[in-house]
């Protein structure tokens, strides 16, 4: 795309490993891991290349939480853990795993 240069945004793990959960336009949840959660994001929405082909089909998507992760590995830990559970029980799962200062954009109301 002209004007738009990914390299600008290096994705290092400066910005700390983190495990989000998404809610997806159709009623699902997605779970993913990342680096750089605000890129991850626009990749899933469509505003920049990439992205899951999961949600793709279902956007627009919404964050409803990311905990940190200490690093790559535990990330993948967790997205595991959190992947196994149903879908009424993700959330939970999700934000029992991080101190819940370190919890972004929670929302209670998410039943899916």
């Amino acid at each position: 795309m002209p004007g738009l240069k990914l390299s600008e945004k290096p994705t290092s793990e400066k910005n700390g490993w983190r495990v989000y959960l998404l809610a997806c336009s159709d009623g699902t949840l997605y779970c993913g891991m990342t680096n750089d959660l605000e890129t991850r994001l626009a990749r899933h929405n469509g505003l920049l290349p990439g992205g899951a082909r999961y949600t793709a089909g279902r956007r627009p998507v919404r964050l409803l939480a990311s905990v940190p992760c200490a690093d790559k590995s535990a990330a993948l830990r967790l997205e595991r853990q959190v992947k196994r559970q149903r879908a009424d029980r993700k959330l939970a799962c999700l934000l029992a795993a991080g101190p819940e200062e370190n919890v972004l954009h929670a929302s209670p109301n998410a039943t899916s």
